[in-house]
C-alpha cells in the first residue's frame, strides 16, 4: 500500500494548491451548485458529493449531436471511449480500454439509477442499448460507486437520465442529413395535467431512428429507439415509470490489418469482414416510487424488468464463429431513508435481482489457423444457460460533523449465485473447453468512506476511500479455453483512494483530484487468444475538469487526463511477455478535450470550436507495437431563426487526419478501426 501513501502525499499538495486559489475568491458567487442525482438517488448539489463526479446536461447533449454516445461522454476527464464499426466501441473509464469480460464488467451501465443489464450478462458494447437523444442529462463517477452500487461499479459508473414531463408541456421534432447516407430523426413531445388537490400526472413519449451508409465499404447501421415515461405526484407520494425499447441493425466492418495500415488510402475504407453483422434488441422498464412514511422517513421502492437478445458474427476471431445470447431478468431496489437531526442521513437498502440467461457459439467455416490444438474447429463451441440470484443488503450514511465538514460511510455485501447448465458435449473440443453443469458462489464485501470539507463559497475538497468488486462475467466461468481450471475465476477487487478539490477560482469552475488504485484477481484474454484469471494491475493519475468565460461572448471549457495503468505482475509465455511496471495495452497516459465557444447574435447562435487529444499508447501487452496518438479539431454551430426553429451543424476532423480509433495486436499482428475522414452534418429542429 506504499503507493497509496505517495498518492495521499501527492493529493495533499494538490488539494493545498487549490485551497490557496481559492481563498483569492472568496468574493466570488458560489459555484456548482446544479443538482445532481446519482449521488444517493435524490437531487443534491454537486458541491456536496464526496468523490469525483462530472455532468452533461441535456441542453449540451442536444448541441453536441453525437453520432454515439462516446461523443458526447470523451468530453470528460477519465473517460476514452474507443468506437469501432457502427454502433461497437470499447470503454476505458479511470482505466486501460478494456476487452472482452472486463470491458463488460468493469463498468456500470444506468438508466435513471437501474441497471440496464444484468450483472453477470454485461455487454462489451452497452452503450448502444442507452438512448441518449433525448436526455436528462449524464452523470459519470468515475472510480468505485458508492454503496448504493454493486457489481459493474468497479472503474466507474455512467448514469443516463430520462428528460422529465415539461410543466406546460412541450414538443420538439429533430431532423438531419450527413455523409454516407447518414440521417437521423429524434421526436418528444411531453404533457402534463393537474388533478384534484395537488396531484399531477406527467407524460412523455420519445423516439429516434438513425441510418448510416457506412463510410467503410460493406459497412452500414440502422437504430430505433423509443421511451415512454410518466410521473405522478401528490404530496406525499412521488412515482416515476418509465419503457425504453432499443434495436440494432448492423453490418459490421472488421479491422484493417498491417502497422499503420489506417494511414493507406488503399486500405483505411476496406472491409476484410464483409460478411460480419450484428443484430441486438433491449427491452426494459421500471417504476420508481417514493413514499414519505413521515417527515423523516422515506422508503423508496424501484420494480423492474429487462430483456436482451444479441446475435452477431465474431469476425475478430478465427474461424468468426457466430455468437447468440439473451437473457431475461426482474428485481427490486428499495430503501429507507431517515433524515436525522443535525442534518445526518441514513439510507438502509436491499437490492434483489434474477436472470435467466443462454449462449451459444457455433462456427460454420473452417478457420485457416491456427493449428491443432490451439484450433478453431466446426461445430458448437459453447451452448449453454445460466440462472443467477443477486442479493445485497447496504447502508449508505452522511453525518455533518460540522456546517462545512460532512462524512460519508458505506457498506455492501453482495451474494451472488450462478446455476449453470451446459447442453453441449463436455470435454474439450480443439481449443475451447465445455464444462459440466455446476453451481458457482461468490460474496463480496465493499466498504467505503469518504469526507469532505467546505473551506469557503468557492473551494471545496474531499477525499474518498473506496473499495470496487464484482463476481466473474458468466462468460468468464462458463465459456473457458483449453488448459483453464473450472472455478478458477474469483471475484476482481479494485482499492482506490482519491483527493480533490472543486471550486471557483477567479471565475474558472474546476474540478480536480489525484487517484491510486490497485486492482487484483484482474480476468483478461491473452496474446494467444487464452484467458488469464490472476492479473494484478495499479492505476495512478490526475484529472482536471474547468470552464470559464472569456469576455466578448467567449468562453472555454477543457478536461485533461494523466495517467498511467500498469500491470503489477510478470507473465511470460511464448506469445507474450508482461513484466511487472510495464503499461497495460491500450492505456493512453494522456487524454484532452478542449472546447472554445462563442456566443453571438444577441445569444441566438453558438459556435464552437473542439480539440480532442488522444496520446500515444501500447497496442500490445508486452509494451513492442505503439499507436501514436491523434490530435482532431471539430466545429459546432446552433442558431435559434426563432423560438420555433433552430437550425445547426457540425464538421468533424476539420483537418481531415488519418487517425484509428483503436488499435491492437491480433492474432495475424497490428490492426486497427480506421477514423472516419472529414465530414459536414446539416440539421433543423422545430419546437412547440
Amino acid at each position: 500500500m506504499s503507493g497509496i501513501r505517495i498518492a495521499l502525499g501527492l493529493g495533499a499538495g494538490a488539494l493545498a494548491m487549490s485551497l490557496a486559489a481559492g481563498a483569492l475568491a472568496e468574493n466570488e458567487p458560489p459555484v456548482l451548485d446544479e443538482l445532481i442525482v446519482t449521488t444517493t438517488g435524490f437531487g443534491t448539489p454537486r458541491a456536496s458529493h464526496i468523490g469525483n463526479i462530472s455532468r452533461i446536461s441535456g441542453d449540451e447533449a442536444a448541441f453536441i449531436l453525437p453520432l454515439q454516445p462516446a461523443e458526447a461522454l470523451n468530453r470528460l476527464p477519465g473517460l476514452g471511449i474507443q468506437q469501432g464499426s457502427g454502433a461497437e466501441h470499447l470503454t476505458a473509464i479511470r482505466s486501460p480500454v478494456l476487452t472482452a469480460g472486463a470491458g463488460a464488467g468493469s463498468f456500470l451501465y444506468l438508466e435513471d439509477g437501474v441497471p440496464m443489464r444484468a450483472a453477470g450478462f454485461a455487454n462489451v458494447n452497452a452503450l448502444m442499448e442507452a438512448m441518449d437523444e433525448v436526455s436528462g442529462g449524464i452523470e459519470v463517477v468515475r472510480g468505485p460507486g458508492s454503496a448504493r452500487f454493486g457489481s459493474n461499479a468497479e472503474h466507474g459508473l455512467i448514469n443516463f437520465l430520462s428528460r422529465p414531463p415539461a410543466i406546460d408541456g412541450d414538443a420538439e421534432l429533430t431532423a438531419w442529413a450527413g455523409p454516407y447516407d447518414r440521417w437521423k430523426t429524434i421526436g418528444t413531445a411531453s404533457r402534463t395535467l393537474r388533478g384534484e388537490g395537488l396531484t399531477t400526472h406527467g407524460f412523455r413519449g420519445s423516439f429516434s431512428t438513425y441510418s448510416d451508409g457506412g463510410f467503410r465499404a460493406d459497412s452500414g447501421l440502422d437504430q430505433q429507439k423509443a421511451r415512454l415515461r410518466y410521473d405522478f405526484a401528490t404530496p406525499d407520494t412521488r412515482a416515476v415509470a418509465t419503457l425504453t425499447a432499443v434495436n440494432v441493425n448492423q453490418e459490421t466492418a472488421g479491422f484493417v490489418v498491417g502497422l499503420n495500415a489506417y494511414k493507406d488510402p488503399a486500405l483505411y475504407r476496406t472491409n476484410l469482414d464483409p460478411e460480419a453483422y450484428r443484430d441486438a434488441w433491449a427491452v426494459r422498464a421500471a417504476v420508481r416510487v417514493e413514499r414519505d412514511i413521515t417527515d423523516d422517513l422515506m422508503l423508496v421502492l424501484t420494480p423492474y424488468a429487462r430483456k436482451n437478445e444479441m446475435n452477431f458474427l465474431m469476425h475478430f476471431l478465427p474461424g468468426k464463429p457466430v455468437e447468440e445470447n439473451s437473457h431475461w431478468s426482474g428485481g427490486l431496489l428499495s430503501s429507507l431513508v431517515a433524515d436525522l437531526e443535525g442534518g445526518h442521513r441514513i439510507i438502509f437498502g436491499f437490492d434483489s435481482e434474477y436472470t435467466d440467461g443462454s449462449l451459444s457459439e457455433i462456427q460454420y467455416v473452417v478457420a485457416p489457423t491456427p493449428p491443432p490444438p490451439n484450433n478453431s474447429p466446426v461445430g458448437t463451441h459453447y451452448d449453454y444457460t445460466v440462472k443467477a440470484l443477486v442479493l445485497a443488503p447496504y447502508i449508505h450514511s452522511e453525518w455533518k460533523l460540522t456546517p462545512a465538514t460532512l462524512l460519508t460511510a458505506g457498506l455492501r455485501l453482495e451474494y451472488t449465485r450462478y446455476d449453470y447448465t451446459n447442453h453441449a458435449p463436455v470435454g474439450i473440443f480443439g481449443r475451447f473447453l465445455r464444462i459440466p453443469s455446476r453451481d458457482d458462489e461468490f460474496t463480496d464485501l465493499t466498504p467505503k468512506i469518504g469526507l469532505l470539507h467546505k473551506f469557503n463559497d468557492n473551494v471545496t475538497g474531499y477525499v474518498n476511500l473506496a473499495r470496487g468488486a464484482r463476481a466473474p462475467q458468466t462468460t468468464d466461468l462458463y465459456r473457458l479455453q483449453r488448459l483453464q481450471v473450472p472455478g478458477e475465476a474469483k471475484s476482481e477487487e479494485l482499492d482506490s483512494i482519491e483527493v480533490g478539490a472543486r471550486g471557483d477560482w477567479m471565475g474558472v469552475r474546476y474540478e480536480t483530484n489525484i487517484f491510486y488504485m490497485e486492482k487484483r484477481n484482474y480476468y483478461f484474454r491473452d496474446a494467444a487468444g487464452f484467458n488469464v484469471s490472476d492479473g494484478k494491475t495499479n492505476h495512478a493519475g490526475i484529472e482536471v475538469e474547468l470552464a470559464a468565460p472569456l469576455g466578448a461572448g467567449f468562453d472555454i471549457a477543457a478536461a485533461g487526463t494523466w495517467a498511467r495503468h500498469t500491470y503489477a505482475f510478470d507473465r511470460i509465455t511464448p506469445s507474450e511477455t508482461i513484466r511487472d511496471g510495464d503499461d497495460v495495452d491500450t492505456a493512453p497516459r494522456t487524454i484532452g478535450n478542449v472546447r472554445l465557444g462563442y456566443n453571438f447574435l444577441d445569444g441566438a447562435a453558438r459556435a464552437e470550436l473542439e480539440w480532442v487529444h488522444m496520446g500515444a499508447y501500447w497496442m500490445d501487452a508486452g509494451n513492442t507495437v505503439a499507436y501514436d496518438g491523434h490530435d482532431l479539431f471539430n466545429l459546432r454551430l446552433d442558431y435559434a431563426v426563432s423560438e420555433n426553429v433552430g437550425l445547426f451543424g457540425k464538421l468533424t476532423n476539420i483537418l481531415d487526419r488519418r487517425y484509428a480509433d483503436r488499435g491492437d495486436v491480433g492474432f495475424t499482428g497490428p490492426r486497427y478501426f480506421p477514423g472516419e475522414d472529414r465530414g459536414l452534418i446539416l440539421g433543423a429542429s422545430l419546437r412547440f
